[in-house]
């Protein structure tokens, strides 16, 4: 074994690694992505043994992939984030009712903020929805030990489970002992078994029932009533060591509840609060098992509790579950605390906990005086601190296809909606290119473009998606399009790369995780496939260029397609920075303010170039209307 500093995505590959996992899939989403990248750089150094590991096209098509090696008896496990998790709800659904044999852990990241997402959606409500156990980490050395319980569990109950940490715990640190070699545990294979792995209605009913049945076992044993014996013979194991409870004083009246990383906010902000005077005594509890809650081991901790207090982000999950018990003790006349929370008003309704905001909750809970730490903020220190909105890189390809469109557009005097998605190019919302009226979900631009099209038939409609998210949602719009003879264009930014998640690979790279380079799928010959009859190809760094093809395209009746193909600048060596002639610059900004390229500035005359971020991808110099602008080729290149 050996202690290393790990982010928490890494330290939980390592525990699944050690817990015997033996395949590994899912798709890129940020705050989940570095989970596999680490596994995959485990098996790329030997060290992980007997382990496959794979960014599938998707998350549906991952999930699926994971449940015939959960048949044949493999550990298995998956990862995505949030919003990933609704494109794997349908084999999600139906894999709970069949069940599984080998241990298989859903991996699924919340996203609180939302930091890098399009929504606050809570996993804990679609766990209960699915009618899946749900663990949740205060932190990445509890998550750690919770995976390969997770594991255990799952094959105990032969049901899949949900590990479900948030972004603050996906991306802290802690240091962890790491095994320095793993091997997969074993696998039996496939045993066919008719009456167990078809989903007819008789089975699916039959499931059911089973699923009701093992979901109150299971709360039973995150309460710490252990179950005699699980139905796959497995002997159960203290899960309540996930939901521990804790007294500070004598005869509490005052509880406090806490979910993933509002625990830890919840104890620094109490240990600040008792440092400032002495507080009152009160109870407090972590809630790590949400769903099947823990209701016996809850129903001892509300015993003789006036006030409870819940904290945890997204929604209000904890506070539901204690507001329905205190509802059922007072049914039956036993003592029912006032509970309080998000839905009650009295936490942040939305985004994150923090620290502050959970100290001063807690004195007016406590009825005592908090006093707000100073902080060096720009208010303290009195500075004006600029706006960084997020922007396109400097040189990003797609900032040259989205004014290329506009210009397009305009030239042939049409009115046109820009239907965007969700990637790096959804930036193209922002001014001055204000080029994406529209972004859903991936790869819903290409379906909403068809749909504004019936509305609006004499609206252009262009559709932009990445080739990434081509392969992994878009095939199936284009395939809309041609059966239902939409006149759309669909413009594919092909960057050669996944990068708003950090530059994995995709099937149109042909590069997998497991080493061997695979043939690159063509989204070419997928859109002939699908009998796209006008494709055009063009560089988005060509000004003129990109808009011939773009004319083209959005001038041919039904559905036609744009390929505009260039290298994320991650991915490639910049090339020398342009220059401005100062004699011959107006200062009429139009190269800023058109383009919106962060290498691009004004100094109060004329317009400036810094050097740090200019990648030389020339789109400046064919936007300046005096040819003030020239390339530099060859020089300084970096």
């Amino acid at each position: 074994m050996t202690k290393k500093l790990l982010m928490g995505n890494e330290a939980f590959a390592h525990a699944a690694l050690e817990a015997g996992v033996r395949v590994v899939a899912g798709y890129p989403g940020t705050p989940s992505s570095e989970l596999i990248e680490t596994v995959a750089g485990c098996v790329q150094a030997g060290s992980a043994k007997d382990v496959h590991v794979e960014w599938s096209t998707n998350e549906k098509a991952a999930l699926e992939l994971l449940a015939g090696a959960s048949y044949s008896g493999a550990r298995t496990l998956f990862t995505c984030k949030q919003v990933g998790l609704n494109v794997a709800s349908d084999p999600l659904m139906s894999l709970n009712y069949v069940g599984v044999e080998g241990g298989c852990v859903v991996y699924v990241a919340d996203d609180p903020g939302p930091i890098s997402s399009q929504t606050e959606q809570d996993t804990r409500r679609f766990a209960a929805f699915a009618k899946i156990p749900v663990f949740d980490p205060a932190d990445v050395e509890q998550g750690v030990a919770m995976m390969p319980a997770a594991f255990a569990l799952s094959e105990r109950y032969r049901t899949p489970v949900i590990m479900r940490p948030t972004t603050r715990v996906c991306h802290s640190s802690a240091f962890v002992d790491v095994a320095d070699e793993t091997k997969a545990a074993s696998a039996k294979g496939f045993q066919k078994d008719d009456s167990r792995w078809v989903i007819f209605p008789a089975r699916a009913y039959r499931g059911h029932n089973e699923i009701n049945d093992r979901l109150a076992k299971v709360a039973k044993e995150f309460s710490g009533l252990l179950v005699d014996e699980a139905p796959s013979g497995q002997s159960s194991e203290n899960l309540a060591r996930f939901n521990p409870v804790e007294n500070r004083g004598e005869n509490p009246k005052l509880g406090i509840v806490c979910g993933g990383v509002s625990t830890a906010y919840a104890r620094e902000a109490l240990a600040a609060l008792a440092r400032a005077g002495e507080l009152p005594a009160y109870r407090f509890m972590q809630v790590g098992t949400p769903f099947p809650f823990p209701e016996d081991l809850a129903n001892e901790f509300v015993c003789g509790l006036e006030k409870i207090i819940v904290f945890e982000e997204l929604d209000h999950v904890l506070e539901d579950e204690l507001v329905r018990l205190a509802g059922l003790r007072a049914a039956r006349g036993a003592s029912a605390p006032r509970v309080l929370g998000r839905a009650s008003g009295d936490c942040r309704a939305a985004g994150e906990n923090t620290v502050e905001d959970i100290a001063a909750r807690l004195a007016q809970f406590f009825d005592v005086k908090y006093v707000k730490p100073a902080v060096d903020s720009a208010e303290s220190i009195g500075a004006d601190l600029p706006v960084r909105p997020p922007v396109l890189c400097a040189g990003c390809p797609h900032r040259g296809a989205f004014y290329a469109c506009k210009r397009a557009l305009k030239k042939m005097h049409a009115r046109a909606t820009f239907s965007g998605d969700i990637g790096c190019y959804t930036l193209g919302n922002a001014k001055p290119l204000d080029a994406v009226d529209t972004c859903l979900c991936m790869g819903a631009g290409i379906t909403m473009a068809q749909g504004l099209g019936v509305v609006s038939p004499g609206v252009k409609q262009l559709a932009f998606v990445g080739d990434s998210t081509f392969f992994a949602s878009g095939i199936t719009g284009v395939a809309n399009a041609v059966y239902n003879q939409h006149d759309i264009t669909v413009c594919v930014l092909d960057n050669s790369t996944t990068a708003m998640t950090g530059g994995q690979p995709h099937p149109g790279t042909g590069a997998t995780l497991m080493g061997p380079k695979s043939k690159p799928l063509s989204i070419e010959r997928v859109l002939r496939a699908l009998d796209v009859e006008c494709i055009q190809f063009a560089n988005p760094h060509d000004l003129e260029q990109s808009m011939a093809a773009v004319e083209k395209a959005v001038s041919f009746v039904g559905p036609s397609a744009v390929i505009f193909r260039a290298p994320c600048v991650n991915l490639v060596k910049p090339e020398a920075p342009v220059s401005i002639d100062a004699e011959t610059c107006t200062g009429c900004k139009k190269c800023i303010m058109s383009i919106g390229c962060p290498a691009v500035g004004f100094n109060g005359q004329t317009a400036t170039i810094d050097a740090t971020l200019c990648t030389g991808c020339g789109l400046c110099t064919q936007v300046c209307p005096f040819n003030s602008i020239a390339k530099n080729v060859g020089e300084g290149a970096r």
